[in-house]
């Protein structure tokens, strides 16, 4: 009875070092849970750090409310883009973490990954992981569409086959039934070339591919083409492996 005490005794350090190991790994960089209150409702006003495009994208008409502690999120009539709503975010490898509604079928939230100083990709884009009522997409933007040689060429209108099919390549959907009305919690991991989505914890889609692994993500944008409604977001970035490569 005395050495199975401890045996006990001498495992509960270990095993409370092994968990401490496991949250050091994880450094919290933003969270925001929308308590608090606008001054006005005749424009955006998120605070907190973030920006919109409302005043380029939709004629200044407000587009982005924070109501009952979270942020509400609705393309105006007038807009002529998605509603993006920014916010900094620097780190090589990472963890989005944010609770989100779909009121409404054809509602779509995008997270949006971006690095402005690169000019490689149109407008920053490196990758976006998109969550709809049907499906969760993951889209290689760096590599694929928005990487500028095949931005230019399709402004152009000289897109190729060969670069369509492999756009193509670049992009992943994984089928998914997501209740509209009803809150779920959504967490993209970046791990290197790995990108993972999980949607009230289960995995909705994984996909490997070399966009992913840009070393520096320096924003996050979401946007959203109709609808959603956005919570607790917190992001943290993970510490980088010495066997990623430089």
């Amino acid at each position: 009875m005395f050495k199975t005490l401890l045996a006990l005794t001498l495992l509960i350090p270990l095993v409370l070092t092994n968990a401490a190991r496991s949250d050091d790994s994880e450094t919290l960089i933003f969270s925001d849970d929308f308590e608090r209150t606008e001054s006005q409702e005749n424009k955006d006003e998120v605070g907190n750090g973030w920006r919109t495009n409302s005043k380029a994208r939709a004629g200044g008409n407000k587009q982005v409310d924070l109501q009952d502690g979270a942020m509400h999120i609705q393309m105006h009539p007038a807009a002529d883009h998605a509603v993006s709503v920014v916010h900094p975010a620097e780190f090589r490898d990472g963890i989005v973490k944010l609770r989100f509604m779909l009121e409404n079928n054809n509602d779509r939230l995008g997270l949006d990954f971006a690095d402005l100083k690169f000019k490689d990709v149109h407008a920053g884009h490196l990758f976006k992981v998109d969550v709809t009522p049907r499906f969760v997409q993951i889209n290689d933007m760096k590599s694929g569409n928005m990487n500028m040689k095949f931005y230019d060429a399709k402004k152009a209108k000289q897109l190729t086959k060969q670069q369509k099919a492999f756009i193509k390549t670049t992009t992943k959907k994984f089928p998914a039934k997501i209740e509209t009305g009803q809150w779920h919690q959504l967490v993209v991991r970046i791990e290197g070339d790995k990108v993972t989505a999980t949607v009230d914890d289960t995995e909705a889609g994984s996909f490997i591919a070399p966009g992913f692994a840009h070393p520096t993500k320096r924003t996050l944008r979401l946007s959203v083409p109709h609808s959603a409604v956005v919570d607790d977001v917190k992001i943290f970035a993970l510490k980088v492996e010495a066997t990623h490569d430089e």
